[in-house]
């Protein structure tokens, strides 16, 4: 029995000293695990730049800055007007761009490890028009080439079996006493009855949602066919009417003072049905600003400021991205119609081109 209890005594003794051995060595092995605490009592503070009692909403600059109180936050994202930034201090500023005045839901949450807390604030902010990109025509000469270029080539080969041909020769386009020319000829040229010019600011400019507009008196003559218009950026890569068109402005000789606008996107192109007409009285003889107000709503047509048409758009639509600025003048084809026999020339005629953001 003594022999026993001895045995039982060592035994223990020995799980005792394993015990404190293995303690002290995780004792000294182990670091110490940081606690993870959520941000908490997350507050917001939204200035708006310029604003003042007589203007509440700011001074039409659209910027806000944005300052984040949360204790324990060591980085935020925040998600306005359907952008998402992401930075690892508590100040943010951010620029709206679409005129108006309008209410935006700012989102914040603020991280601190993968423990989070957010919570979000509404802001009125007015947004003054401004130009981003303008032609004013006021230097004599060719048109500016860092603004424009220009598609070449037969109106056939550029759909609705136009007559001209077009070229960027002085002959029909140039710059004249503060006004853009474009100027149809009867002329043969490479195998064509008609010379005119297309110019476009594809690879120089483009933009998406906006106000364009054109200030302008239109040629005369049967067969005659001024445009302004856009075409969307991924041309090259999707293809007509993939694209997407936005047709500002057309008008036809043949037609007087009756002013179109159309839009063409796959399965309503061609003879679009989304399209409404106006008229512009003594187009021929008088300037008039012919306009679309395009958002992601809405496209909206104008004549001196009228309102004439409005297209719904939405994400199933080509016309939420980049679009470049098109002038021409065509002769005759689908649209057209036939040309007068006794036609010479004539000249469709530019005050300005104006985006505005």
């Amino acid at each position: 029995m003594k022999i026993i209890n001895l045995a039982n005594r060592a035994g223990v003794l020995t799980l005792i000293l394993l015990f404190v051995f293995q303690s002290c060595s995780s004792n000294n092995d182990s670091t110490d695990t940081p606690v993870v605490i959520t941000p908490d009592k997350i507050s917001l503070q939204v200035d708006v730049v310029g604003k003042t009692a007589e203007m509440p909403n700011g001074d039409g600059s659209g910027k806000i800055n944005l300052k984040v109180d949360a204790p324990n936050a060591k980085s935020y994202k925040v998600v306005v007007n359907n952008e998402t930034k992401e930075f690892t201090t508590s100040n943010f500023s951010y620029e709206f761009t679409q005129p108006g005045t309008k209410s935006y839901i700012i989102d914040v949450t603020v991280f601190n490890g993968i423990k989070y807390t957010n919570t979000s604030t509404t802001v009125n902010i007015f947004v003054a028009r401004k130009v981003i990109w303008a032609d004013e025509f006021n230097t004599d000469g060719a048109p500016d080439a860092a603004k424009w270029g220009y598609d070449l080539g037969t109106g056939n080969g550029f759909g609705n079996n136009e007559l001209q041909y077009y070229t960027n020769r002085s002959e029909n386009v140039k710059i004249e006493g503060g006004l853009l020319k474009i100027t149809a000829i009867k002329e043969n040229y490479q195998g064509s009855q008609y010379i005119s010019s297309r110019m476009l600011t594809k690879g120089k400019f483009s933009f998406k949602y906006g106000r364009a507009e054109v200030r302008a008196k239109l040629p005369v003559g049967g067969g005659t066919w001024p445009a302004f218009w856009l075409l969307g950026d991924n041309i090259d890569t999707a293809g007509w009417p993939l694209c997407g068109e936005i047709d500002i402005l057309e008008s036809v000789g043949n037609k007087p003072d009756v002013i179109h606008s159309s839009l063409h996107s796959p399965g309503r192109s061609g003879n679009t049905p989304d399209t409404k007409t106006t008229t512009a009285p003594n187009s021929s003889t008088e300037f008039h600003i012919y306009a679309a107000e395009w958002s992601e709503e809405s496209i909206k047509f104008f004549v001196d400021d009228n309102l004439f048409y409005t297209f719904k758009n939405s994400s199933t639509t080509p016309f939420n991205a980049k679009f470049f600025v098109i002038l021409n003048l065509a002769m005759g084809g689908n649209f057209g119609g036939t040309v007068d026999p006794n036609f010479k020339s004539a000249t469709y005629e530019v005050d300005y081109v104006r985006v505005y953001n």
